[in-house]
């Protein structure tokens, strides 16, 4: 009994992760998207949409690429890194905070970007919620 408490009481004192979403401006016709394919857009893999991405050194930019393509910051690096050299893209620009991402979503209807889900608001849509 005294475990369960204690770890109860662990888990309580451990900061909650927000929930991600995926956003986009709100003149986009798209109304839902699966993880994989946010996945492909942000991987340089499909050309559809123009990916935002967070900060460099944010824990939300850690997680999205966690949660949505089982990669770690290192290895997205190495794919974009594959890409430019390539010639075949660039690596999405980065912005320091929702705001700035909502910002530049609702300035270009073919962007997509992600957030806390605390800060959406009517400048973009949601597509996709990732826990």
């Amino acid at each position: 009994m005294k475990q369960l408490l204690f770890a109860s009481l662990l888990l309580a004192a451990l900061p909650a992760q927000a929930e991600i979403v995926v956003v986009v401006n709100p003149a986009n016709p798209a109304s839902r998207m699966f993880t994989e394919q946010a996945a492909q857009f942000f991987l340089g893999k499909s050309n559809q949409f123009t990916p935002i991405d967070q900060g460099k050194e944010s824990a939300i930019r850690r997680d999205f690429y966690q949660k949505a393509t089982g990669k770690t910051l290192a290895q997205v690096e190495a794919v974009w890194a594959k890409i430019e050299f390539s010639g075949k893209g660039t690596m999405p620009k980065s912005f320091g905070s929702d705001a700035a991402v909502k910002k530049a979503v609702a300035a270009d209807p073919s962007a997509i970007g992600y957030i806390e889900k605390a800060s959406v608001d009517d400048s973009v849509k949601v597509l996709l919620t990732l826990p």
